[in-house]
């Protein structure tokens, strides 16, 4: 489906059926769709959204700013014909998602953020995941590291230089990640304008207005997390049961949609 708003085709699927949930991607859908545990569905209308200058959306990705983001979901939410909406946020994303809450509280029935940091500067995030993996993990986790960066060529792109990080965002040092991204649409001007100008100054404890809906935080459980636990494997590793938990959340507090 396709949404025209503010100079940007905006581009989402949905599946399942229930209370209706956005999950905003910027990588493309369709890794979304492919890893979203079949739970959610059964009980969920799942809403996969390219936001405003990624995947297949269109429209300038330094025009996205929180109040553009609000106004774009809403022009989806108003799409859907529903009056209350769940956001669902994964990484940095989750920031979008709060964000998003704190300026539709009369529209948000709740926010779920996955593996999202407190903070949005990139480089303290990786200074802190740096400094615990040096003083947590094994030498043999450590050496396979090297070993990744030490086989990156001068001109690695995002995603090489990601998959040689492996030992630092999965609980297996030697996973191969690349089918968990398979499908993905990157655009890199979204990346450079989320992580280099929208992000940096965003911090949870601080906004215009407080998040009224509730705020449903998933992270890691091992001490093998140094940055944000993969969403594929929050969902899809029996240790974490996140769809349950998700599914409680609606069922105990859901609104209207």
């Amino acid at each position: 489906m396709i949404v025209s708003v503010n100079g940007a085709e905006l581009f989402y699927s949905t599946r399942g059926e229930g209370p209706t949930c956005l999950v905003l991607s910027s990588i493309g859908t369709k890794p979304y769709e492919r890893l979203m545990p079949p739970q959610l569905s059964d009980r969920l209308r799942l809403v996969f959204v390219d936001l405003r200058g990624s995947g297949r959306s269109t429209g300038e990705p330094a025009d996205l700013t929180f109040d553009v983001l609000a106004e774009d979901m809403e022009a989806i939410r108003a799409d859907l014909g529903v009056d209350r909406i769940a956001v669902l946020g994964h990484s940095i994303l989750g920031s979008l998602a709060i964000e998003y809450g704190r300026r539709c509280s009369g529209s948000v029935s709740h926010v779920i953020a996955v593996g999202t940091p407190p903070f949005g500067d990139m480089a303290r995030v990786s200074a802190r995941a740096a400094s615990f993996f040096g003083e947590d993990a094994s030498e043999d986790r450590k050496q396979v590291l090297r070993d990744n960066l030490a086989r990156l060529g001068p001109g690695a792109s995002m995603g090489e230089a990601m998959y040689a990080q492996t030992p630092m965002r999965f609980f297996n040092a030697c996973f191969d990640a690349a089918p968990v991204f398979a499908g993905s649409e990157v655009k890199p001007r979204f990346f450079q304008h989320l992580l280099g100008t929208l992000a940096p100054s965003w911090d949870v404890t601080a906004g215009s207005s407080p998040l009224r809906a509730p705020l449903f935080l998933a992270l890691g459980r091992t001490r093998r997390s140094w940055l944000s636990r993969p969403w594929s494997l929050l969902f899809l590793s029996s240790p974490y049961p996140l769809p349950g938990a998700i599914r409680k959340t609606f069922l105990t507090n859901t609104g209207d949609g």
